[in-house]
């Protein structure tokens, strides 16, 4: 106890010398040895110093002065559904500014909690529409999950592009469904862009433009503005952050981050791939194995980490794993890494995977008794919040290049977790990026030159920008005349964006007579499709196909079995053409989004050619669905594989494959109208089937006295 006093002075003694961020650090530390003491209370001094240091949440309300249960009561608000936390002073600072109606943008750690802010706001200023940007549509899956437990009662949740619109509304969208809105919206109460950053080149990649337009385009119709970053200390001029305040709250963390550098002590692969075991077989004073998120950096590295970790850790014995592992080994491929891995305990998260996939293994991450490692890409910084007491940095890469300091702070910030895991711990098998104050420049993207009339030219532009601008313009509007080129252009209809890009369609549309059998993709003989998807995806060589492109033909000639056929039977059929369980993934999503847009404009540019009326809507249809019913792709965002959909489908228990009735809400509450236990009353589910299903239906279920719910009642 005398330490904990000389710790306790500690901390006085740095609030005193104003010395704000050392003490919380000190004492966030001793709220850790604290909480490892069994039965140990906080005492009405450390309730004192947790108050003073604004850490309003971790108050011990039963052991404290009325003064500090004062405050820890005054700063309570609800964040939807009745759900009452206490914030700590800056976001509470943050929520204020935003209920006065300022534009602003915040820079916070990860253990920050704007997510918070966000909640409460919608929850006391009760507003129209809210459009939420976020990067993936991983991101759209989580944040879709949070927002509909809360809100559902008062709110349609839409996150599909083709949604019709109710009284009020929440949109969760990614740039680029959000860009399908425009039109569609006569005002935004607040826009809310998440991950703020990716807006800018060096961070991000080519949907930099369908960002910055997405941005331009809704800022004009939104009566406030909310843009969140994390780990950035200055934001140069740009008219996109014009008349925002920039608010930087990167000194006030929740948690805090010890960093071991043990790539000092590796001097060869053998002795990093002892390290990573060593840190995996970790446990707390309970005996529990301590959750871990390995960053990876590139999808080699996690074949290479997946092959060590199946030679090196021993099977759990977890029933619940085994499970799903079985399930896995059924329902996708027995001889992937990731059924193996399951059964240690060690799960996988990337953007390839399907999402319900994604999202079942951290839903077992979080379990207690669950996944105690995920082996990831930058995808667990981009697709969820989850957090782990351990971080481990086995590559210090981020596909190709280098690990940038932004990132690397973005991935170490998944460490720790308010009243769980006060320290979170990052271990180094390689060097890290040398740190530096990242700051933010937005700079417009060449891919939206061609967009503007000479007298809406933006004035940010250069000298340069402006002429290419002009000249691009000018050759779209020679090939496809003025009025075409207002429709299309001005009117948001192309979903790639890259203006340089779609003049070199139309040129090849113009100059090229090998167009002709255009609508033969629409034909039910897979055979007819060959030579028109060769030249569509000749024309973004650029782009890197994962694949040759006669195999990416075959494997869509396959795909389209997709319903019909498993999993299983398709990697059959795809044997010989190079096409593992882990390109049937990557492939899958190419062709659902990067091929169904670049087909999409295509499309519209073929017909804008006056090649004649041709419409091929029902190809993309099928191909933007994985030719998949709709339905049952869209039910994968909200965590139901396909293969339980089709159980119920063809059971009549709900029809999935009509294509009459579409709509994913009056889906949904047929869901909720049958009920799990009826569904699971009526299909004899193996337990980890149950497992899943119960899972999706947490994410689905509507406050029972929901008005949503009521104008979207129908029949089972």
């Amino acid at each position: 106890m005398s330490e904990i006093f000389e710790l306790c002075q500690e901390v006085n003694t740095l609030l005193m010398e104003h010395k704000e961020q050392k003490a919380r650090d000190k004492l966030i530390e001793l709220l850790d040895s604290i909480n490892n003491i069994e039965k140990t209370k906080y005492g009405h001094l450390i309730n004192h110093l947790i108050r003073e240091s604004g850490l309003y949440p971790y108050i011990d309300t039963q052991n404290c002065t009325w003064e500090d249960k004062f405050i820890h009561e005054a700063f309570k608000v609800d964040v939807g559904y009745d759900n009452f936390i206490t914030l700590h002073r800056e976001q509470s600072l943050l929520l204020k500014q935003l209920l006065n109606g300022e534009d602003i943008v915040v820079s916070a750690p990860t253990s920050f909690g704007k997510s918070f802010i966000i909640d409460a706001f919608i929850s006391i200023k009760k507003p129209d529409n809210i459009m939420i940007i976020v990067p993936t549509i991983s991101l759209t899956d989580e944040t879709r999950r949070r927002i509909f437990r809360k809100f559902s009662n008062e709110y349609k949740i839409i996150t599909t592009s083709d949604a019709e619109l109710d009284k009020k509304n929440i949109f969760i969208f990614t740039q680029e469904r959000a860009l399908s809105y425009i039109d569609k919206l006569e005002n935004i109460d607040i826009l809310i862009i998440d991950e703020f950053y990716k807006i800018a080149a060096e961070f991000t990649d080519e949907r930099v433009p369908s960002l910055y337009k997405a941005i331009s385009e809704l800022k004009g119709i939104s009566k406030q503005k909310y843009f969140l970053a994390p780990n950035i200390r200055k934001i140069n001029d740009s008219p996109i952050t014009a008349n925002m305040k920039f608010i930087n709250k990167l000194d006030f963390n929740t948690v805090i981050l010890q960093e071991n550098d043990l790539y000092l002590e590796i001097k060869s692969e053998q002795d990093k791939a002892n390290k990573l075991i060593e840190i995996l077989n970790m446990k707390n004073s309970k005996g529990e194995y301590k959750k871990a998120l390995v960053y990876a950096g590139q999808y080699t590295e996690i074949n290479k980490v997946s092959d060590l970790l199946v030679s090196k850790l021993p099977i759990a014995g977890n029933t619940l794993l085994n499970d799903f592992s079985d399930w896995v080994k059924r329902n996708y491929y027995s001889g992937w890494e990731l059924p193996w891995l399951i059964e240690r305990g060690v799960g996988i998260h990337n953007g390839q995977l399907h999402r319900s996939l994604a999202q079942i293994q951290i839903k077992l991450f979080e379990e207690k008794e669950g996944l105690n490692t995920i082996v990831s890409t930058s995808s667990i910084i981009e697709g969820v919040n989850t957090e782990a007491e351990n971080i481990v940095i086995w590559r210090n890469k981020n596909g190709q290049k280098n690990l940038n300091d932004l990132t690397y702070k973005n991935i170490i910030g998944r460490g720790g977790r308010m009243f769980k895991y006060f320290i979170g711990k990052v271990y180094l098998l390689e060097k890290p990026p040398k740190e530096s104050d990242i700051q933010l420049s937005i700079n417009f993207p060449d891919g939206l030159l061609g967009n503007y009339d000479e007298s809406d030219i933006p004035d940010s532009l250069s000298l340069n920008q402006k002429n290419k601008n002009n000249s691009i313009r000018k050759d779209i509007i020679n090939i496809i005349g003025i009025e075409k080129y207002n429709d299309i252009f001005k009117g948001n209809l192309l979903q790639t964006i890259d203006n340089g890009i779609a003049l070199k369609i139309l040129e090849s549309l113009r100059d090229d007579n090998d167009w002709n059998g255009f609508s033969y993709l629409n034909s039910d003989n897979p055979d007819a499709w060959g030579r028109l998807l060769y030249k569509i995806i000749r024309l973004r060589l650029g782009s890197k196909w994962p694949s040759k492109p006669s195999h990416i033909i075959k494997f869509i000639k396959i795909l389209s079995q997709n319903w019909k056929k498993t999993i299983p039977e398709l990697l059959k059929e795809l044997d010989g053409y190079d096409i593992d369980i882990k390109l049937f993934f990557k492939l899958e999503r190419i062709i659902s989004y990067k091929l169904s847009s670049l087909l999409n404009d295509v499309n519209i540019l073929y017909n804008a050619c006056n090649k004649g009326k041709v419409d091929v809507s029902p190809f993309i249809y099928k191909i933007s669905n994985a030719f998949l019913p709709r339905v049952v792709y869209q039910l994968e965002e909200y965590g139901l594989p396909r293969m339980i959909s089709k159980i119920l489908s063809n059971r009549n228990i709900i029809k999935l494959d009509d294509e009459k009735d579409q709509d994913i809400y009056k889906i949904l509450m047929k869901f909720e109208n049958i009920g799990f236990d009826n569904i699971v009353k009526q299909v004899n589910f193996s337990p980890i089937e149950e497992y899943i299903l119960k899972f999706f239906f947490e994410g689905i279920t509507f406050n029972k006295s929901s008005p949503i719910k009521e104008r979207f009642s129908v029949q089972p």
